[in-house]
């Protein structure tokens, strides 16, 4: 079955002008000013993109898949995701992870619900472990998941600056991010350590130290939800400089904005004028998460979940309230986290790349049709395709 794409203007993300897209099976076959297929390929769905900007699907590389939280008790766990909870936001690429239950939420679970996701048509990987120090692995070492599991691409996240973190130590962590990068090398994949940040003025200073002290590169570290307090997004913004990645949370960390948090597409914006590469910078939407807020001395004060549907909607205020250039914005969760977990296939509009794709009405920028592995799973707005348990 071929799917052409006709008329639209592509974002791969670099703007590449009015094009034809060809769809082969699961991947891109060819882009082109104009594709003519011959008459015989009578098995072909042809959409016409006229007025619709097409971008690379999106990738949302920090989702709590089995649910997560529960720091108001267990009634506060929250449900896992469905599929639509993700494609109806454009997201056909998914990293999950655990977080602060590493108890009751396991790494077999979390591969098995990988794999769920995958058999219901969109792509996803994971990362072993969760808060924790030591981290609490599928096979009993962190490297030996890398190498031996293929959806597993990295550790994470683990938590520092927080009360609920583990409170590992400079030593611990440079062991983790030792034993995630061999594993890494070992297995060709990044083998990233994916750092949750927490409200303390530690901020990063732990991965700093374990940069300065040891040999480790400063990539080999992921640290999100920078954008949490106003403090912590400063010192994101001096890590970056440095080299370093910085990802911004798109669902709320806090109940209110006004109790400090920078929203991600103003953290964007604000990120770029300070002189951030772009190259730096991922979005993710802590789907899933039990979103605590917490006053000064660690009360639950309240509790709100993650949603994926933020994420795109962050990148849409970034270009449509912020000014960000569209090439730039939806780089954020395209290119920059398929280069960052080396996600080869994905994050680009190119010849011989997974075929998943976003068509977005120009002229309100919301998400009209979606694409995951050459399957139609969002048409005009609404879901073609369900998750198993899902409303027909």
């Amino acid at each position: 079955m071929l799917t052409m794409i006709k008329n639209g203007e592509v974002y791969a993300p670099d703007y590449l002008g009015k094009k034809d897209i060809l769809l082969t099976g699961r991947q891109i076959g060819f882009i082109e000013n104009y594709i003519e297929v011959p008459e015989q390929f009578v098995e072909m769905k042809v959409i016409d993109a006229t007025g619709k900007l097409v971008f690379p699907g999106f990738i949302d590389s920090h989702v709590h898949i089995i649910g997560g939280g529960g720091e108001g008790g267990y009634k506060t766990r929250t449900p896992e995701l469905q599929l639509t909870d993700a494609t109806l936001a454009g997201i056909t690429t998914l990293v999950g992870v655990i977080g602060t239950d590493g108890t009751t939420r396991t790494m077999p679970s979390l591969i098995a619900k990988a794999r769920a996701l995958e058999e219901e048509g969109i792509t996803c990987f994971v990362q072993t472990g969760s808060y924790q120090v030591p981290v609490k692995t599928l096979t009993g070492k962190i490297e030996d998941d890398l190498i031996l599991i293929d959806r597993i691409i990295g550790a994470g996240e683990i938590a520092i600056s927080d009360h609920r973190s583990s409170q590992p130590t400079v030593e611990e962590i440079a062991k983790v991010a030792s034993a995630a990068r061999i594993g890494g090398l070992l297995s060709g994949k990044a083998g990233i350590v994916n750092i949750h940040v927490g409200d303390s003025l530690d901020h990063l200073n732990v991965i700093e130290e374990v940069i300065d002290k040891t040999e480790i590169p400063i990539h080999q570290f992921y640290p999100t939800h920078i954008n949490r307090n106003h403090h912590l997004f400063e010192a994101g913004i001096r890590y970056a400089k440095k080299g370093g990645f910085i990802d911004f949370t798109t669902s709320s960390i806090k109940k209110f904005l006004e109790e400090g948090e920078v929203k991600s597409s103003t953290a964007l914006k604000k990120a770029l004028d300070a002189g951030v590469d772009i190259s730096r910078i991922t979005f993710t939407s802590d789907g899933q998460a039990s979103l605590p807020d917490f006053d000064s001395s660690g009360h639950l004060k309240g509790l709100n979940i993650g949603k994926c549907s933020s994420l795109y909607k962050e990148v849409r205020a970034a270009i449509v309230e912020e000014g960000v250039p569209i090439e730039n914005a939806i780089r954020v969760i395209t290119e920059n986290p398929a280069r960052i977990l080396k996600l080869s296939q994905k994050g680009l509009i190119q010849k011989g790349m997974d075929a998943d794709l976003v068509l977005i009405n120009k002229e309100t920028f919301d998400v009209d049709s979606v694409f995951a592995m050459g399957q139609l799973m969002v048409e005009k707005g609404k879901a073609v395709v369900k998750g198993t348990f899902e409303d027909k």
